[in-house]
């Protein structure tokens, strides 16, 4: 029989049974249209992980420390170890595939608000970070009341929105994601901040050292690494945020203030690590821990091995969220199994339809043999009918998983502006290969379905299917 007599035959008997037929292909389609739901939603959310730890840095950093810290190493552990200095920093910068490398910057400063029209100049301690350009495009300065740092030597400060209200000498708000209002925060934006903190200072040799001085001392530096000097800086205020934007791994404490990275390092403030220099002296400026910033988060796991075979500590988010990732993999999974079982269910309305067709076809189907069609074409026609009731389920079920897709993420997002106030999300994603491999699976189901109908149909006798009336 030919192909295009076959197809037309099958259409034809489709066509007869509408009502029926076109409730199975219905039933193929909402179970496709299950499947691709699922999937979609689970699909959906892993990139929206993604897209957001994305932008806080978080995927594509590693986090250096130095394995002469005591912390750091293990006992019998015999591998080489270098100190976290400036020569470290530019080794990792001309590694392939890295974007920057910046100090883990946190201190501890004394504010005063330098405007006496608002305040009484009173001082507050709290932790100030130095932040990378590239926190510019964090999701906490997504509304942000003003605007990021001018530069990255700019003497400048974005504040968190409950120290803005601490300088104004505002009442603690039980609400503390909560912007300043509008003259509030322009009583803040644009003016002086006072700086007050410790600042590191090279010991200068005078030549007038104790002269009880233990003999294996070499310089003076060697008993004293810096001293103290306290010095001020004047900063501007630029912005106020209400989300702590993301500096490092792990986190060192919740700040308050933030300055350009740059501008931070040039004073030399003194940090918590520093003390350690007291007792193990290196040459030049040395790090409690580096920051390196990876161009793509696939490349993280080479730059960290590099970081590694340097003789340091490294660490990544991507160790931490492989247990993540096998989660989302399971998810998956179950959503894809839960979803085709949907689809299975509409594949038994596929062999009751095709069954029901035998019993009345019988006839049909014995003159078709009395004039020479062979076992292999009865077959055929009811293959042809299965899949494509299979073709025309899995495409309206694409169509109706997409849809459905739409006004859930739709609903989702307008009950979460009313309710939380929180911005719109696109945890539905409905990618290209999954509209192939559903309908490439809807059709495999229908054919698998089609196997017991077409098999019977063709085990019929002609001579007793003549006799049927």
């Amino acid at each position: 029989m030919k192909l295009y007599d076959m197809v037309e035959l099958a259409g034809r008997n489709l066509r007869e049974a509408g009502l029926r037929n076109s409730l199975t292909t219905l039933g193929i389609g909402v179970g496709v249209a299950s499947l691709v739901a699922m999937l979609s939603l689970g699909i959906g959310l892993q990139l929206l992980f993604r897209r957001e730890l994305g932008r806080s840095s978080l995927f594509d950093s590693v986090y250096v420390t130095s394995r002469q810290d005591f912390r750091q190493r293990r006992v019998g552990d015999n591998r080489p170890t270098r100190p976290l200095d400036d020569g470290a920093r530019k080794s990792f910068e001309k590694l392939a595939g890295v974007l920057e490398v910046y100090p883990n910057f946190a201190a501890v400063g004394e504010f005063r608000f330098d405007d006496s029209k608002t305040t009484d100049a009173q001082s507050h301690f709290t932790v100030l970070t130095g932040l990378p350009p590239s926190s510019r495009n964090s999701e906490a300065f997504d509304d942000i009341q003003g605007h990021f740092f001018s530069g990255p030597d700019a003497a400048e400060a974005v504040l968190m929105v409950d120290f803005a209200r601490e300088l104004l000498g505002l009442p603690e708000e039980t609400d503390s994601d909560k912007k300043l209002g509008s003259e509030q925060a322009n009583q803040l934006l644009g003016k002086t901040l006072v700086l007050r903190y410790a600042e590191r200072e090279a010991p200068s040799l005078t030549g007038n050292e104790p002269a009880n001085a233990p003999a294996n001392d070499n310089t003076a530096a060697d008993n004293l690494a810096f001293n103290v000097v306290r010095k001020e800086q004047a900063l501007k205020i630029v912005g106020i945020v209400v989300q702590e934007p993301v500096r490092g791994i792990p986190r060192t404490g919740r700040s308050s203030v933030f300055l350009p990275i740059a501008f931070a390092e040039s004073l030399n403030m003194i940090q918590p690590g520093d003390l350690r220099n007291v007792v193990r002296p290196a040459e030049g400026k040395t790090y409690q821990a580096l920051i390196v910033r990876v161009a793509k988060s696939k490349d993280v796991a080479a730059v960290e091995e590099e970081v590694k075979k340097q003789g340091f500590g490294a660490f990544s988010l991507l160790d931490a969220s492989r247990n993540v990732r096998i989660v989302f993999v399971f998810l998956d999974l179950f959503l894809g199994i839960f979803g085709s079982l949907a689809l299975v269910v509409a594949s038994l309305g596929i062999v009751n339809t095709l069954v029901m067709a035998i019993l009345e076809r019988r006839r049909e189907i014995g003159i078709m043999k009395a004039l020479g069609a062979s076992d292999r074409d009865v077959k055929q026609i009811f293959f042809v009918e299965a899949c494509t009731m299979g073709v025309l389920g899995g495409a309206l079920g694409v169509g109706l998983g997409w849809l459905i897709g739409r006004v859930i993420n739709f609903g989702t997002n307008l009950y979460l502006q009313r309710q939380l106030e929180a911005k719109p999300q696109e945890f539905w994603y409905v990618p290209l290969w999954l509209v192939v491999g559903a309908m490439i699976f809807s059709l495999l189901v229908s054919w698998f379905a089609g196997i017991y109908p077409a098999s019977r149909a063709a085990k019929l006798d002609p001579v007793q299917a003549l006799r049927h009336e």
